[in-house]
C-alpha cells in the first residue's frame, strides 16, 4: 500500500443520503450529496429502497465529487467511508465501493464512526481543543457528549424515545405538511406567530 499526501475521498451512506466529499489539509474541495426521493409515498426511510438507491446513485456521486474537485483517483492520498452507525445494508453499499475503490488503486483505507464525524466536523472552522461537551442532533440521534479528549466519549444524555430528526418528521405528518418533516416545519415557522405560544424558561 502507498501512503501519500494527498486529498482524502470521504462516502457517506449510513441512511438515505448519498454523499461524496474531497477533503485536502481541512479545506473541502468538493461536497455532492444526492437526496433519495424514493421513501416520500412512506413518509419515513424504507431500508431496502434506501440501499438499493445508493448501489444505483454511488457511482455517479463519487464520479461528480472528483470532477467538482478537479480531481482524478490517482491525485487521492485515501479513501474514508461511513462504517457505523447506520442502516445495514446501506453502510454496506458505501463501504464496499469505497473498500474496493482503495483496494484497486491502492490507497489507504479508514472506516469513520458518523456520531463521532459529526463532533469533528467542527475542526473544519474552528480550531477546538478537548475537553469539550457536543450536541448530536442527526437525524436518528440526539445526544450530548463530553469529549475528554478526541476519541474518547462520554454519553451525558440522550432521549428517551425518538431523536429530534424522527420527532420532527413525524409531527410533519401528522399536521399535514408531508415529509420530510424538518425543511417543511422550517418554511411553515416561518410565516408563524413567535408569541402564540409561552414556553416556560429557566
Amino acid at each position: 500500500m502507498t501512503y501519500k499526501n494527498g486529498p482524502i475521498l470521504g462516502i457517506e451512506t449510513s441512511c438515505d443520503d448519498t454523499a461524496a466529499a474531497i477533503v485536502h489539509e481541512g479545506r473541502v474541495l468538493s461536497s455532492v450529496v444526492s437526496s433519495q426521493e424514493e421513501h416520500l409515498p412512506f413518509h419515513g426511510v424504507v431500508p431496502e429502497l434506501a440501499s438499493r438507491a445508493h448501489a444505483r446513485l454511488i457511482g455517479p456521486v463519487v464520479q461528480a465529487s472528483l470532477e467538482k474537485a478537479s480531481l482524478g483517483w490517482n491525485d487521492l492520498g485515501g479513501v474514508a467511508a461511513t462504517h457505523a452507525p447506520g442502516l445495514i445494508g446501506s453502510l454496506l453499499v458505501g463501504l464496499t465501493y469505497a473498500k474496493a475503490a482503495a483496494l484497486a488503486r491502492d490507497l489507504p483505507f479508514v472506516g469513520i464512526n458518523h456520531l463521532e464525524a459529526h463532533l469533528l466536523s467542527v475542526l473544519l472552522n474552528d480550531q477546538v481543543a478537548p475537553p469539550v461537551v457536543g450536541l448530536l442532533a442527526s437525524g436518528g440521534h440526539t445526544e450530548i457528549v463530553f469529549a475528554s479528549k478526541w476519541h474518547q466519549y462520554e454519553i451525558l444524555g440522550t432521549t428517551r424515545d425518538d431523536a429530534a430528526g424522527e420527532a420532527f418528521d413525524k409531527v410533519s405528518v401528522l399536521l399535514g405538511l408531508g415529509y420530510p418533516g424538518g425543511p417543511k416545519i422550517q418554511k411553515t415557522a416561518e410565516t408563524g406567530n413567535p408569541n402564540a405560544i409561552k414556553f416556560p424558561r429557566a
